[in-house]
């Protein structure tokens, strides 16, 4: 057998990394936040799920036409489920009836991937206020209830396709929600969630995956367990990442992976600001493959921290600004 061997050196650095991200820790978890997502989720749900079957106009089709009665339903709730796009238009308007038919062929195209709501500002005053039309057509998308791009004037059918497909990748990535009509949330409470809660309380990471992959092993939906592995499998990239991570991404601007280790680190630190505005700057000054690893990355941080936090909602409009 083997002598034991001394502990080697603790690195200050890794402790004071390790301590800050305890502390983010501790709130990492927020089953509040996943109960809103859930509520909001329901009701979304209560309405037809968007289908380019259905016929153009009415409920739960890909196009339809929205009121200042249906806004919250068709808009706001929907957006929930699959990213908005609002087309605010008026028959007197020429360049109108240009833009609109192409965002009707598109949304069609996208069998339900994301919906088009066509507001006419002159029956709806009060909707084309509250969203600050300056002009028309204007065209605004929203995703889980915030603005996330827009643009005013008609644009050729392959600018507004990129549009489209840009806001699709940087929300919902294209998944067609797929719920049966009236199916309820799973709760929340479950005792499953000890084990794991107890591993985090510890500090014990790798624990505490492991018994969240256990319970998604079994239950592949659960409404607590995918959103709480994200969060753990985060720190465990941020400890890994090390202390130098920063520093490293600094002297290799033009490193995407050591970028995306940065923003891991920034964000298990609890620098959410840090984090998106490093992997914007490489959406921006990138293409291809590296802007497309930067997007996507930024994508799963942005599900990590929660569409309900305030700074999630601008991080994806400067993204989309970022893209189109």
């Amino acid at each position: 057998m083997q002598p034991n061997r001394p502990a080697a050196p603790r690195d200050p650095r890794a402790a004071a990394q390790q301590a800050q991200m305890a502390a983010s820790l501790a709130g990492a978890v927020d089953l509040a936040a996943v109960q809103a997502r859930n509520e909001a989720a329901a009701r979304a749900a209560a309405a037809p799920p968007p289908s380019a079957a259905a016929p153009a106009g009415a409920p739960g089709s890909a196009v339809v036409d929205v009121t200042e009665a249906t806004f919250q339903s068709e808009v706001l709730d929907r957006s929930f489920q699959v990213p908005v796009v609002l087309d605010l238009w008026a028959e007197w308007c020429g360049p109108c009836k240009q833009l609109s038919p192409v965002l009707e062929r598109l949304a069609a195209e996208g069998a339900g991937s994301w919906v088009l709501a066509k507001v006419d500002v002159d029956a709806n005053p009060a909707l084309a206020q509250g969203l600050r039309v300056q002009g028309i057509p204007a065209v605004k998308a929203v995703w889980q209830g915030q603005l996330v791009a827009e643009f005013t004037g008609a644009i050729p059918e392959e600018q507004a396709r990129q549009f489209v497909t840009e806001l699709v990748a940087a929300t919902s990535g294209g998944a067609v929600p797929g719920a049966a009509e009236g199916e309820e949330p799973a709760e929340v409470e479950d005792p499953r969630l000890d084990q794991a809660e107890a591993a985090l309380d510890a500090g014990d990471l790798a624990g505490a995956e492991a018994a969240y992959r256990a319970i998604l092993d079994a239950e592949p939906d659960h409404p607590v367990a995918g959103l709480a592995l994200r969060q753990v499998t985060l720190f465990r990239r941020a400890e890994e990442a090390g202390p130098d991570a920063v520093a490293a991404a600094d002297a290799a601007p033009d490193d995407v992976a050591a970028q995306t280790r940065a923003a891991d680190l920034l964000l298990g630190t609890g620098d959410v600001d840090g984090a998106f505005a490093r992997l914007l700057d490489v959406v921006r000054r990138t293409t291809g493959e590296d802007r497309d690893l930067a997007r996507t990355h930024l994508v799963e941080l942005f599900g990590i921290v929660g569409d309900e936090d305030p700074r999630v909602g601008p991080a994806r409009r400067a993204l989309m600004t970022a893209l189109f």
